[in-house]
């Protein structure tokens, strides 16, 4: 990987690799950034801007297209959206020079290699409040790409320098876990200074968001008894979002469910059938499909259907979706279904977001292969179009590719050609 550096302005995080840098004398230097308070959140609304905005290029947009279409969550509608088309074919048609896979890669590493030297330099805030914030903040944004790393490489570099070497995808997880603790513990000793909160991008709930992450990445490394004490000590009443406006637009919306060009949901089942077809009457299915649409509206809405929806950073049911798999993996059964029918039974008017089944209680029997089945199905469905899908079927054990009723067309991606050719520690790609 090559070392991702910040060469300039206070906005703009840029990728370096020369060995000088060349700095214009109407900005200021990385020095004098990370020097300040009010320069450190500034860097730290710029990890937002580089993981949500940017349409194309954006983690997100990224992480979106590749859950979905590796998996039949969604849909081609114009193949001369040739990246995304291949992505869609899967197997020998994700190359490492595919676009979608180099821009998910890079985006995610670059929020990375900035989190880290903001966190690096947050001892130059000298307001303890202030100071919490900011390693809150930045220890969100590396948790989010280091996580978005681990759910579609089977490996990924922790160091941000030349020829970094790479580890295995759980040690990223446990890296990111880390990091999320030592920032809930400072935030829970110093509460965050109203400077920062005046200053920082509205949306994001620091002490929620870092549980809710703890507990996501302690549930994929396998960590089930931290991930469900986490899970718990999220309020479920509070949101968590990345806010946009007509001028940092939604990418989601503003790239494929605001047209008919790119994608749009495989079908009305969300692409889900046989053991994890949805509930014709569950009624989480009219909030993620148009009823509806006319030629040429997308089927997809969800938390995509204008530039400036927010998209949240987590959503209640994923918590108790969590709490739920990781009692089942541990044996106890009973606890899951208690967890699984907080989300089956919830009604739109008792979420945050109105996002709710309105179904009965689970009725099947109450083993852990079937209930777990029935938690997967719960998580296609609750975390439709966020990105999930591909690194669940994957925990899950479902079929994967070359097997019989496959769902889906990888396993995880090939290295980006560009990190290839930069370094020489990068791994072998995957067979798939």
């Amino acid at each position: 990987m090559k070392k991702y550096t910040i060469l300039a302005a206070l906005l703009a995080l840029s990728l370096g690799s020369c060995n000088k840098d060349y700095l214009n004398p109407s900005t200021a230097s990385q020095q004098q950034v990370v020097n300040s308070s009010d320069g450190l959140i500034t860097l730290c609304n710029g990890l937002q801007a580089r993981y949500t905005t940017g349409g194309l290029l954006s983690v997100i947009y990224n992480s979106v297209a590749v859950g979905g279409l590796t998996t039949k969550e969604l849909t081609i509608l114009n193949v001369g959206n040739i990246e995304e088309y291949n992505v869609s074919l899967g197997a020998g048609n994700v190359t490492n020079s595919n676009g979608v896979v180099r821009n998910l890669w890079t985006q995610a590493n670059l929020v990375k290699a900035n989190a880290d030297l903001v966190l690096a330099n947050a001892g130059n805030a000298p307001d303890a409040g202030t100071r919490s914030g900011i390693v809150a903040y930045a220890s969100i944004f590396r948790a989010l790409s280091l996580g978005t790393l681990a759910q579609f490489f089977e490996k990924a570099p922790l160091a941000a320098q030349e020829n970094a070497p790479f580890v295995d995808r759980v040690q990223v997880l446990q890296s990111a876990v880390a990091q999320l603790e030592t920032a809930a513990a400072q935030l829970a000793a110093t509460p965050v200074s109203a400077d920062f909160n005046a200053k920082i991008v509205p949306g994001i709930d620091l002490p929620n968001t870092l549980q809710a992450l703890i507990a996501r990445y302690s549930l994929e490394a396998g960590d089930y008894d931290k991930a469900i004490a986490a899970a718990g000590r999220v309020d479920l009443t509070k949101r968590s979002v990345f806010n946009f406006d007509d001028n940092t637009r939604n990418p989601i919306f503003e790239v494929a469910f605001g047209n008919r060009n790119v994608f749009e949901p495989f079908n009305a089942n969300l692409g889900l059938t046989g053991a994890l077809a949805p509930n014709s009457a569950d009624r989480r299915l009219p909030f993620f499909i148009r009823t509806n649409p006319t030629a040429t509206q997308n089927l997809g809405t969800g938390f995509y259907t204008a530039n400036n929806a927010p998209i949240p950073v987590y959503v209640p049911g994923e918590m108790l979706l969590i709490r739920a798999e990781a009692y089942a993996r541990k044996g106890d059964v009973p606890n899951a279904i208690i967890e699984l029918n907080r989300v089956l039974t919830k009604t739109p008017a008792n979420d945050v977001y109105g996002l709710g089944a309105s179904l009965p209680p689970y009725s099947g029997p109450a083993t852990a292969a079937d209930v777990l089945t029935e938690i997967l199905r719960n998580r296609d469905i609750e975390l439709a179009f966020q990105g999930f899908r591909l690194s669940d079927s994957r925990r899950f054990g479902r079929p994967g590719p070359g097997t019989t009723g496959a769902e889906r067309n990888r396993n995880f991606l090939p290295y980006p050609r560009t990190e290839r050719e930069n370094n020489p520690a990068t791994p072998a790609d995957p067979v798939i």
